[in-house]
């Protein structure tokens, strides 16, 4: 059995299907976001095999959101695979107050899709629901 320490870690990888660039710009734009790093196919030291993405898409990124590293990949570029978008997960957005969880919510909504709009809980005084232009589930909140 596995042994799990304070060291251990768990990050979304997400798969932007060969529009990773277009995503890294988005959420710069929408949330403040900072790409800590990108490798594209062609810096890759070991040659890649039939079928891999062109040269020029990424082949590994990182980027932050506040303190949270979230990877990200143009991986197979299978143009089929994202018209489904994400499922099985939202990512979730803690924001300081309304103000903040207003402006990201209207900034994640352009080109996406707002799913439940921002409302006060008995978990939050401000939580709302979008899934963004690339298919990414949010949750954004205010927790109380």
């Amino acid at each position: 059995m596995a042994t799990v320490t304070n060291k251990t870690q768990v990050q979304a990888y997400l798969q932007f299907n060969g529009r990773t660039e277009e995503a890294l710009a988005f959420y710069a734009k929408a949330l403040g976001a900072e790409t800590v790093m990108m490798m594209r196919f062609s810096d890759n030291p070991e040659a890649c095999g039939e079928g891999s993405p062109a040269p020029e898409k990424v082949m590994h990124a990182c980027f932050k959101v506040g303190e949270t590293e979230v990877f990200a990949t143009d991986g197979g570029c299978n143009s089929g695979a994202q018209s489904s978008g994400f499922q099985g997960f939202s990512l979730s957005l803690s924001l300081p107050d309304g103000a903040a969880a207003e402006r990201a919510y209207q900034a994640l909504s352009e080109g996406g899709k707002p799913e439940m709009p921002m409302t006060k809980t008995f978990f939050a005084s401000h939580f709302g629901l979008v899934r963004d232009k690339f298919g990414v589930n949010w949750m954004i909140l205010v927790p109380n």
